[in-house]
């Protein structure tokens, strides 16, 4: 299991932070430069990263205030969880994680590995820069 993560702290409340991520079409707002071809509904996102293949994901699960989990709406070459995960820093921050789990093989680990932590670390990034605004 390949595990990539970065975590950010937001000067916002954790219920807050939760919202706008417990939406998928918030989604398209934390998404680096090379995404195109957005689509979205609460429960799911498509979208297409340059250099890559198209992406479809869903929510698997809510946990109010607590956790967001996203898993692929299509079939993909290899297993992978989106896990977005909100602790309250007192009344009025918040830490948010974002952990991809990958089942890669060393290939596609190769392969793989630096996209999606470029990815991850762009994301948490802008979640701090748009809430905080």
């Amino acid at each position: 299991m390949t595990v990539i993560d970065n975590q950010v702290v937001v000067n916002r409340p954790v219920a807050e932070v939760y919202g706008f991520l417990a939406d998928c079409n918030n989604h398209q707002q934390l998404m680096p430069e090379e995404a195109y071809n957005w689509s979205s509904t609460r429960d799911t996102a498509s979208f297409a990263i340059k250099n890559m293949a198209k992406l479809s994901i869903k929510v698997n699960n809510r946990n109010e205030n607590s956790e967001v989990v996203f898993g692929p709406s299509e079939k993909v070459p290899f297993d992978v969880t989106l896990r977005w995960r909100v602790e309250p820093q007192g009344d009025h921050a918040t830490l948010a994680s974002l952990v991809v789990e990958a089942e890669l093989n060393m290939m596609m680990k190769m392969l793989a590995a630096k996209p999606l932590q470029k990815l991850v670390d762009a994301q948490v990034g802008k979640l701090k820069e748009i809430l905080e605004k």
